[in-house]
């Protein structure tokens, strides 16, 4: 219960952190600090995590954080018995980044592609996979907020590539 009324909190706080607070970001610095917040879970499951050099973009640093860490978190969580081996990476289009978190994990049956992302929306047991359901509603409202939108692209069996877009509305903060 406690971990649900976290959860519940972080999710409308994504939603009301105003957009004053979007200030030109290194992701490569949000990503060292997601690294560092998740060093346990790294090390307990021996994950092999590779970063390509990510862009500068105007956001607030804490949805990016919260962005990431729910990505890269649930690419470690869901890699079944295989040694978790995640990519993270960016693409220029056009006025926009197309960012993609990558995995080898469990995969997810193409049916429930747009399902994950609704609050409360789980494909496991509890004793299967620990967790609230909110962590994908966070990242959607995070991208959504930025004029961003966020898929999946899986299979069962054959790991994950969460995919979303952000765009690069910072001009010369844009690398």
């Amino acid at each position: 219960m406690e971990a649900l009324l976290r959860d519940i909190l972080a999710y409308t706080q994504s939603i009301d952190t105003e957009s004053k607070n979007c200030e030109p970001i290194e992701l490569d610095e949000i990503l060292r600090s997601v690294l560092c917040n998740l060093r346990q879970v790294i090390e307990a499951s021996q994950a092999k995590i590779r970063i390509d050099t990510l862009p500068n973009i105007a956001a607030a640093q804490v949805h990016m954080v919260q962005l990431f860490q729910n990505l890269v978190g649930n690419a470690i969580k869901y890699a079944g018995t295989a040694s978790p081996e995640v990519h993270v990476s960016a693409t220029r289009q056009d006025s926009a980044w197309l960012f993609s978190v990558r995995d080898n994990g469990i995969g997810i049956d193409p049916q429930y592609r747009q399902q994950i992302f609704g609050l409360f929306r789980r494909l496991h047991r509890n004793d299967e996979y620990e967790g609230t359901g909110v962590g994908l509603a966070i990242c959607q409202k995070i991208v959504e907020r930025y004029g961003g939108r966020i898929w999946v692209e899986s299979e069962l069996g054959r790991g994950a590539d969460f995919r979303f877009t952000l765009p690069d509305c910072a001009g010369e903060a844009g690398t």
